[in-house]
């Protein structure tokens, strides 16, 4: 059963969606199991994380699913603008207001995040120590190893063109004029924050209608900036990490990297998909078993099929 509720994350009301699980057969002395989920780069909870969040229902995990201030349904301005500060903030908001869902155990609640919000979910359990594990999707966990790995796919040229297009929008930030927003997707060689082959096609088979293929051209100047390997040592629950080996945009051996640096509370699996493939179709479902797996150990789920 899925239903719109909405919590506030500084001053902002955020927009998420309450995934209850089918049965209580995961449910300790404290309640039912919840996953806290939210998007990547640009992204938006109706654009492919349902394919996710009913299976874990179906599992007995209760899943609560939310869009960051400036996108989809939740309020916010400027409309999307991309803030490593900001998402994290939501992040802590949102899994306060799961730990207060009604049949839901405070003490079992995960992380879920995918690209970008692959890294959120690793900072923000590194913060929040009561986290109970996390789930982190083809993750951007070293901003300064993703320029090095976007130049080496885009060159200098498509690098260098991205960067003029946000010192524009820092400039008219500045100014207090309308932001300038480039798309998030698009072709190689096109002007995109995450080009791809099929870019296009592939974001049209799973995005949802409040998804909006642009955003604030500032973000390009911050990707650097973004490195949740810093909160690494800091990490005291189970983590998955989940790469793709032929990602174009999340570098896979920053990613390799973390879960090293990591150390034992880190399980690392690897599938032969670029940034885009694991939304959808027979890789999303192999990724998907692995992340089951992964939260009924953590949950110490049993027999719930």
């Amino acid at each position: 059963m899925r239903r719109d509720v909405t919590f506030v994350s500084h001053g902002v009301t955020c927009a998420a969606w309450h995934v209850r699980a089918a049965h209580d057969a995961a449910a300790g002395p404290g309640g039912r199991p919840c996953v806290v989920m939210a998007h990547g780069f640009g992204g938006t909870r109706d654009s492919g994380l349902l394919n996710y969040a009913e299976s874990f229902a179906e599992a007995g995990i209760d899943v609560f699913a939310f869009d960051y201030r400036g996108f989809g349904d939740s309020g916010g301005t400027p409309r999307q603008d991309v803030s490593v500060r900001r998402q994290r903030q939501d992040y802590h908001a949102a899994l306060a207001a799961a730990r207060r869902l009604p049949g839901v155990d405070p003490d079992r609640i995960a992380l879920w995040g995918v690209s970008y919000a692959g890294g959120h979910a690793l900072v923000v359990a590194a913060q929040d120590r009561n986290v109970a594990a996390v789930v982190s999707l083809t993750p951007v966990t070293d901003g300064l190893a993703s320029l090095a790995h976007v130049l080496r796919h885009a060159g200098i040229g498509g690098l260098s063109h991205l960067a003029g297009h946000g010192l524009r929008d820092a400039a008219r930030a500045l100014v207090g004029r309308a932001p300038h927003r480039v798309p998030v997707v698009g072709e190689p060689g096109t002007l995109a924050m995450i080009g791809v082959p099929d870019a296009l096609g592939i974001c049209a088979s799973f995005a949802g209608p409040t998804f909006r293929n642009e955003v604030c051209a500032r973000a390009a100047l911050k990707v650097g900036a973004n490195r949740p390997v810093a909160h690494v040592d800091r990490l005291n629950c189970p983590v998955l990490v989940q790469i793709g080996t032929d990602d174009r945009i999340a570098p896979p051996d920053a990613a390799r990297r973390f879960a090293r640096l990591a150390g034992p509370p880190a399980e690392l699996r690897e599938y032969p998909v670029d940034h885009l493939d694991v939304y959808a179709g027979p890789w999303q479902r192999r990724v998907l078993a692995d992340q089951l797996g992964f939260l009924r150990n953590a949950f110490l789920i049993q027999g719930t099929g």
